[in-house]
This record gives C-alpha cells, sequence and structure tokens, in this order.
C-alpha cells in the first residue's frame, strides 16, 4: 500500500510540475494587444474597442486589449503580418473579417488562408449596403441601375478593398444586374470609402451595415438596399436586393470576431475560448454596439470553425462564377 502511495504522490507531483512547466496557467500576465486590419474609425476597429472593453475585468481577462491598426490593401497588410510575423505566446489576437480574408486567399497573392490561423470567437455578422450621399438623385437600387445601364462602366462607387465582403458584394450585384459598375477599392478601410460617398467623389459606395446606420443618422447618406436574405432590424425599411428584383443571397455578409496565430498554445486557445464569448455578452457591450448599430452575432470557437469552412466551400465556387 505504501508503495502504491508513494507511486501516486509521484504521479501527481509529475503533473503538477508538467502544468507549471508550461507556463500557462497564470495567463494572461500581461497586458494583450488586438491587431485590426483596417484603420481606426471603421466599423471593425469600432467594434473591437467595444466588445474589448470589458477584458481588464476579473469576470474576464483580468487584462486590457490595446488595438493596434495595419491598415492597407483591403486587410492583406495586417493579415500577412499577422500570419508570418506576429507572435504566438497568446499576447498578440487579431481580428478576422470573413469572407475577407478567404475570399483573399483563394484569390492568390497573400502569406496566409484559413489554416494560418485559429479562431477564439465570433462577435458580429454586418451585412454590405449600398449607400449614397444625401442629396443623391439615386432613391432605389432601380435608379442605379438604370443610370448604370445608360451609363456602362461609369456608375463610381467605392468600397473597402479588393476582394472583401464590399467587393464580392459588387461582383454580385453586376452579374444579377447585367451592368458594368466602377468599383473603387479604398487603400485605407470602410471609414474612407465612406467618406468619398459624403464628399461627392463617387456616385454611390457598398459599405457596412453599421457604418451606414451612423452616417444615415448624421444625414450624411441615404441606404438603397440590403446585401443580405431578409431585413436587417436595425434598417427595417430598407429593401434586401432581391426584395428590389436582383437575385443576390448573403455571401457578402461580414463576420467580425477573434483569432490568435497558428501555433498559439493549446491552453492559451482553450482559456481564450471560453471567457471571449462570455466577455462579449456583457451588458455593457451589448447596449454600446446596439446604439452604435452594430449587429451582433456571438459564436463560440467550434461554431466559427464551421463557419469558416462552410464559407470557403461558398467563396470558392461563388468567385469562380464570377
Amino acid at each position: 500500500m505504501k508503495k502504491l502511495l508513494a507511486a501516486a504522490a509521484i504521479a501527481l507531483t509529475s503533473l503538477a510540475g508538467a502544468a507549471v512547466a508550461d507556463g500557462h496557467e497564470n495567463y494572461p500576465e500581461r497586458p494583450i494587444l488586438l491587431m485590426i486590419s483596417y484603420g481606426a474609425g471603421g466599423a471593425t476597429d469600432f467594434q473591437a474597442r467595444i466588445v474589448t472593453m470589458t477584458a481588464g475585468n476579473e469576470d474576464a481577462l483580468g487584462m486590457p486589449i490595446a488595438i493596434i491598426n495595419k491598415p492597407g490593401a483591403g486587410g492583406r497588410k495586417g493579415w500577412n503580418w499577422f500570419a508570418t510575423e506576429a507572435d504566438n505566446d497568446g499576447y498578440t489576437l487579431g481580428a478576422y473579417n470573413i469572407p475577407h480574408f478567404i475570399a483573399q486567399s483563394i484569390e492568390g497573392g497573400v502569406d496566409y488562408s484559413a489554416d494560418s490561423f485559429e479562431p477564439i470567437a465570433n462577435w458580429g455578422a454586418d451585412p454590405a449596403v449600398f449607400v449614397v450621399a444625401a442629396d443623391s438623385a439615386f432613391n432605389s437600387m432601380n435608379d442605379v441601375i438604370a443610370y448604370a445601364t445608360e451609363n456602362p462602366g461609369k456608375l463610381t462607387f467605392s468600397g473597402a478593398g479588393l476582394f472583401v465582403g464590399h467587393h464580392i458584394a459588387a461582383l454580385q450585384l453586376e452579374n444579377a444586374a447585367g451592368v458594368k459598375l466602377a468599383y473603387i477599392p479604398s487603400n485605407k478601410g470602410g471609414a474612407a470609402a465612406m467618406k468619398s460617398v459624403i464628399a461627392g467623389e463617387v456616385l454611390g459606395g457598398v459599405n457596412n451595415l453599421s457604418d451606414a446606420y451612423r452616417a444615415r443618422e448624421a444625414g450624411n447618406v441615404k441606404i438603397l438596399g440590403v446585401f443580405d436574405n431578409e431585413r436587417n432590424d436595425f434598417l427595417p425599411d430598407v429593401p434586401t436586393m432581391k426584395e428590389q428584383g436582383y437575385d443576390i443571397d448573403n455571401s457578402s455578409v461580414n463576420f467580425r470576431g477573434v483569432m490568435v496565430p497558428k501555433g498559439t498554445p493549446q491552453p492559451i486557445i482553450d482559456k481564450l475560448a471560453e471567457i471571449v464569448p462570455a466577455m462579449f455578452e456583457n451588458k455593457r457591450v451589448l447596449g454600446k454596439m446596439n446604439a452604435g448599430g452594430s449587429p451582433m452575432h456571438i459564436m463560440t470557437r467550434d461554431e466559427v470553425l464551421e463557419m469558416w469552412k462552410a464559407r470557403e466551400a461558398t467563396l470558392e465556387k461563388l468567385l469562380a462564377g464570377l
């Protein structure tokens, strides 16, 4: 019996030693960074600052999360850096945008794919919308398409970059309406693309519902259509593209969430996957997101993994067809 007890004690000591050797039992021990691939003031940046605002609470991570912006090339600059240079020690997180980074990896010319990252949790789902300046003569998508039909390639409109949700929505609109449009990608993200619409530098734009909602509340734009299967609760008066006669689904809806680089220790991934979704459900977070017109769609790590796979399959077919 004594031998058995001694053996059990040794085994327990070894397990405890292994846990300590892991060095992750007290994670996090210092503030964490969250990399955003778009500029300050855009929807991803705006929402990320809200959903991480309670990270320092004792019932969350117990450490604050600081935002760093690495905008450029429709998100490519930031995600290339995240995939190839970011530390995988759990102290540098990244925000993902779907379909953006998956569509870009399918098109090629980037250093990342879905296999480069490990998702943690999803916080939102933001449909694309078509916007025009408040004083525009366009009052419906039929007005927009009529102009594009009469003036092939002259209907200029902005978006956040190439092979992001906005660009996919634009390609779908061209295909569904049978017209040629002049899509002008911004290298500085959705906020800059929206400014181009408001300033009259372009005739319209495809942007995030959340950005457009705030711009409409300020009296700067009209929102003519939603690229989704159903109307959105934030814009009950705005019809979908399908309602207006254009066969366009929800493939461009922008899912946003948190991920880590491949190679991040599993104990850290597990801890983040347990805490972060609950952090998104904080009442203060939900209230501020609702006030900003930002649709929430909270998903766990397992749910996000399934969503990534499904979106990748959809995008491969969609982009081949477009």
